[in-house]
């Protein structure tokens, strides 16, 4: 598999600029803080009328916008090493939209600011529109180093790394963390990741095999999400 080379500086192809970056920052923030919201939360989302991204056009997304009453952390692989965490949240629209409406929207965003690298790399892969993830990197300790390019995802007996990183911080290329810094990008896989199906995630020879325990909760939400929208609407 090809990899891509990186350019983390915060001119990099999909890095927005600082004050792009604040605002997904915050947007982030929000979304975390909102994720315990529950039935309420989905009828707000119903009343911001949230719409498909373009990425529904093509028939992949069967579950409804504005019911999901999971949180970010609930759907994240989350790795720990010494000094660091690493949390690993796949962007798949059918995963995502079983998540808080501010949280859904959060993470849609950061895939709208970022749609015309991403759209180059689809391209670039003959016109298979690459699986995203979205990997944040938390300094537990003070100046703590990370290479990005060491997680791994093993899929269906196949090690998957990226095809290319997108950075949302603009620090990121430096490859280092601050004490409660976060450093975050978008990665790019091939598109052959069954997030139906068990898989492992590896990070400097960690892994977390945790998946198959999250697939549970998330098909249990999204019993919960089709019921809760085939409800009759109160007039």
């Amino acid at each position: 598999m090809r990899t891509a080379t990186y350019d983390y500086g915060p001119g990099a192809l999909g890095g927005p600029a600082s004050g792009h970056l604040l605002l997904l920052g915050c947007l982030i923030a929000v979304a975390a803080c909102a994720g315990g919201g529950g039935g309420g939360g989905a009828a707000s989302a119903q009343q911001s009328g949230l719409a498909p991204i373009s990425d529904d056009t093509i028939g992949r997304a069967n579950i409804p916008v504005g019911y999901g009453t999971l949180r970010q952390d609930d759907i994240a692989i989350r790795i720990e090493l010494q000094g660091l965490i690493v949390r690993a949240i796949p962007l798949d629209e059918n995963l995502i939209r079983l998540l808080t409406p501010d949280s859904y929207r959060a993470l849609r965003d950061l895939q709208e600011s970022n749609k015309q690298a991403i759209a180059a790399v689809t391209r670039r892969t003959g016109g298979r529109a690459p699986d995203l993830w979205y990997v944040s990197f938390f300094g537990v300790e003070p100046d703590v180093h990370f290479s990005p390019m060491e997680l791994v995802i093993t899929s269906s007996g196949r090690d998957f790394r990226a095809l290319e990183v997108l950075p949302l911080s603009s620090g990121f290329g430096e490859q280092r963390l601050k004490q409660r810094e976060t450093q975050s990008a978008i990665y790019l896989f091939e598109d052959a990741i069954d997030l139906d199906q068990p898989m492992t995630v590896t990070f400097q020879n960690v892994r977390n095999e945790d998946w198959e325990q999250i697939l549970t909760r998330v098909e249990r939400e999204r019993a919960l999400v089709r019921a809760r929208a085939s409800r009759p609407t109160d007039h």
